[in-house]
């Protein structure tokens, strides 16, 4: 009796609207949870949470049997008032990660929150509060596409990230601004589970570097996630070429194509703005158009011209449109005008 009446019990509680999702990542699954902590988190969380048995014992929610001062626990506890306790310093420049993020992420997220209580206490943070940092990744060469050591150094006092082709180099070969700067995990694409996507601002144009550290403690200053990445087809601005099979990075507001998912340099970019300021998003392709070998189009709608593109399936049509979508409906901020004036639209 007392096992289905707090099986019940706990039933109510993953009913209340903030105990619903992860209390870590966000995803809907709600169906484990840590009985020292008094939070409902989902399985691939729950894994991470095994690992420090320390601070954080994992149950299932139907599949356990739960004993009365678990269930007590929980119900003092739940997913806000905890997250309100462990989140209370948390910095406003480290990532908070969702359920889309890769496994080294979050579970760097769940050790720095519950292991080493840094968002309780700021003298628990690591030093990357102090806004330096040096030390040495391994980055990927743009020729040959082996990865080397190099030195590099993040100096928030400066605004800038160096790096260095030889480690005792007095200059640096590359110092990027902070501000140009977008760093994302991105270890299913650079092979390595700690590896690491950082996008840059050269000469007007995007460029990659992709590095890896071999313990995942990796340039912490990540800003924002892809919009989506993936494969589609493109025709260049008369339409009337063949359509290319080009790999394409959507950052918040630049889209970008490259002939790799590797390559260093973008073939190209289009910038997306607000539907106050003439942008659109079509579903399919204008009539009479030729040389797409995938059937699922998309037309992209700007003042200056329309950008077609190709996808290969109707979902992934349908989830290109979600995010174009997202930057269209998101008003412009003063500062992407500036942007948007000097933007160069390439073939």
């Amino acid at each position: 009796m007392a096992v289905e009446r707090n099986r019940r019990v706990l039933q109510d509680l993953q009913a209340i609207p903030c105990n619903q999702t992860c209390a870590d990542c966000g995803a809907a699954d709600n169906d484990w949870a840590s009985y020292t902590l008094g939070i409902f988190i989902c399985l691939n969380c729950s894994g991470i949470h095994r690992n420090i048995p320390q601070v954080s014992k994992v149950k299932s929610v139907r599949l356990d049997a739960w004993e009365d001062d678990e269930v007590q626990i929980m119900t003092s506890n739940g997913n806000s008032i905890v997250k309100a306790k462990y989140e209370s310093n948390w910095p406003p420049f480290y990532y908070g990660p969702t359920f889309t993020d890769c496994q080294v992420l979050r579970e760097q997220w769940i050790r720095s929150k519950y292991e080493r209580e840094e968002f309780m206490c700021v003298e628990k943070q690591e030093p990357y509060s102090a806004g330096y940092r040096e030390g040495f990744l391994w980055k990927r060469g743009r020729d040959n596409g082996q990865f080397l050591s190099r030195k590099f150094i993040l100096s928030e006092r400066e605004g800038v990230l160096k790096y260095f082709n030889k480690h005792d180099a007095k200059d640096p070969k590359a110092v990027l601004r902070l501000e140009q700067i977008n760093a994302t995990f991105q270890p299913a694409k650079i092979g390595n589970p700690n590896g690491l996507q950082i996008t840059y601002l050269k000469d007007n144009s995007t460029r990659n570097i992709f590095v890896y550290h071999e313990d995942g403690k990796l340039v912490p200053k990540l800003t924002r996630n892809y919009g989506k990445e993936g494969y589609m087809e493109k025709t260049g601005p008369k339409q009337t070429e063949g359509f290319k099979k080009r790999w394409f990075t959507l950052d918040d507001r630049r889209l970008m194509y490259f002939k790799d998912p590797l390559d260093a340099f973008a073939r190209g970019e289009v910038f997306i703005g607000s539907k106050e300021n003439s942008y659109s998003i079509l579903d399919g392709l204008p009539p009479n158009t030729q040389g797409n070998h995938w059937q699922y189009g998309i037309t992209i709608v700007t003042p200056d011209r329309k950008f077609l593109f190709a996808c290969e399936t109707e979902n992934e049509r349908r989830v290109w449109m979600e995010a174009f979508q997202k930057v269209i409906d998101r008003a412009m901020l003063p500062q992407e005008y500036a942007v948007e004036a000097h933007f160069k639209h390439k073939p």
